[in-house]
């Protein structure tokens, strides 16, 4: 299969504190990974460009936009003591934001309305910051901009798709991404996550509002759950999915629930990833002629970052 790798370097310019777990050495772990499992040149690289204001309007607001930016220009700060902005923050989450809208092009350009493939089988954009806990409004939880979420609605724009689906596997429930499509008919989203953990949302209760309802679904599972606990509610995942017809499918892929992380308390190896990419691979395959499209979110171990960014790689790459 053809997989698109969108690995803009720039992202690493993005500074944290020192100690920061979301860190610029997360890029170099998953490369080394990569390289040495001969991943590297097995993909096609595609060149990510930063995202344009009017872009990253689709999910934000105008004034959210202008503070990162502002921010940035000033020399920097913080939303929160986990949610810092270095002077190359700005352009760094831009570019993030722009490689996952160009993974999205990798698998639809030349495909309009989602109906055939696109120049690549799937994609995967190796991105910070990462992007699933902002909102619409405000920077949280290392996140400036939310990278998935403007993407699925470019997906629509662009492509003219009638619905869109996120599945979220990092650790930590996707707040941001729920909350800008909690109405949203349009928007299947699905979070897998450590519960409680931050920033505890994410209840089984929430299943969207309005004319959104039952598009959200949640899967708060206990600590030190693991690929047996992730199997049984990623297959109730995929029957929801199956319901709803997505022309597109975007992972927010957050490594965090590895066993190694130190944010997170669950049981998760490299080769358990690669078996929840396989299924969802496979569910592409069934309901949208295979439009998937990973992108990073957390994992901060950078070991178990590097090993299982590698294994999803090597699985979206593999033919069968």
């Amino acid at each position: 299969m053809k997989t698109a790798l969108l690995f803009p370097t720039e992202c690493k310019l993005h500074e944290t504190r020192a100690g920061h777990p979301e860190r610029a050495a997360r890029l170099d772990a998953i490369e080394a990974a990569l390289r040495e499992t001969k991943l590297w040149d097995a993909v096609q690289h595609r060149t990510a460009v930063p995202a344009r204001e009017e872009e990253l309007r689709l999910c934000h607001t105008p004034e959210h936009i202008a503070r990162v930016r502002r921010m940035a220009e000033t020399g920097g700060g913080s939303f929160d003591p986990d949610t810092t902005v270095s002077p190359a923050s700005f352009e760094a989450a831009r570019l993030a934001c722009g490689a996952a809208l160009g993974a999205v092009d990798a698998v639809l350009k030349g495909a309009p309305g989602g109906v055939h493939r696109g120049e690549c089988d799937n994609a995967f954009a190796v991105v910070r910051p990462p992007g699933h806990h902002a909102t619409a409004e405000r920077a949280m939880g290392f996140c400036l901009f939310n990278n998935v979420a403007v993407a699925a609605r470019y997906a629509q724009r662009q492509y003219a798709l009638e619905r869109v689906a996120i599945l979220d596997w990092d650790v930590h429930h996707g707040n941001g991404t729920q909350d800008i499509f909690y109405e949203d008919p349009s928007m299947f989203f699905c979070s897998v996550h450590q519960s409680p953990l931050y920033p505890g949302s994410g209840a089984a209760s929430e299943t969207g509002r309005g004319a959104g309802k039952g598009t959200t679904l949640n899967f708060p599972l206990p600590a030190r759950s693991g690929i047996a606990e992730y199997a049984e509610v990623w297959g109730q995942a995929g029957r929801a999915l199956a319901a709803f017809k997505p022309q597109l499918i975007l992972v927010s892929a957050g490594f965090d629930a590895h066993a190694r992380d130190p944010l997170g308390s669950m049981n998760l190896s490299a080769s358990d990833f690669a078996q929840l990419a396989k299924t969802t691979k496979q569910w592409a395959a069934q309901l949208c002629e295979g439009h998937l499209v990973c992108v990073l979110e957390g994992g901060y171990d950078l070991t178990g970052l590097g090993q299982s960014v590698a294994a999803v790689v090597r699985e979206l790459a593999n033919g069968s």
